[in-house]
């Protein structure tokens, strides 16, 4: 499930300088991102891991990455606790381990249709599979 944002943020100012091309890709993929029911914005991972502390294991949520090399993060509830994940942005690519797309929602589409019959494994997880 997902947690569904309060209310839509605008368009964030603080990203890096971009080729127009990648700012064309990051620009479409935050009007997509913005329409959903999942993304929160500028929200601290320590926020992020108190919405989702009581909610059921699976719930997901993105939030603007508070690590200057990455522009969202992915927090998702875990069996053993929140956890938040980076989404990288190269070469006009998001991507998250082994799968990548133009376009965040994509992205997460690919990762929750591929992760039901191949759990990801992160350091960050302690070793949970994430599924």
């Amino acid at each position: 499930s997902v947690l569904p944002s309060p209310t839509p943020p605008g368009l964030p100012d603080r990203f890096r300088m971009f080729r127009s091309c990648e700012w064309e890709v990051l620009e479409r993929s935050l009007n997509i991102l913005q329409a959903s029911d999942f993304y929160w914005g500028p929200l601290s991972v320590g926020e992020a891991h108190a919405k989702l502390q009581q909610e059921p294991v699976g719930t997901y949520l993105v939030r603007d990455s508070s690590q200057g090399n990455c522009l969202f993060s992915l927090s998702v509830r875990m069996p053993t606790g929140p956890v938040s994940l980076r989404i990288s942005f190269q070469e006009g690519y998001f991507r998250l381990k082994n799968w990548f797309s133009d376009c965040v929602v994509q992205l997460l589409e690919l990762v929750v249709a591929g992760t039901r019959n191949n759990p990801l494994h992160f350091d960050e997880m302690g070793g949970t599979p994430l599924v």
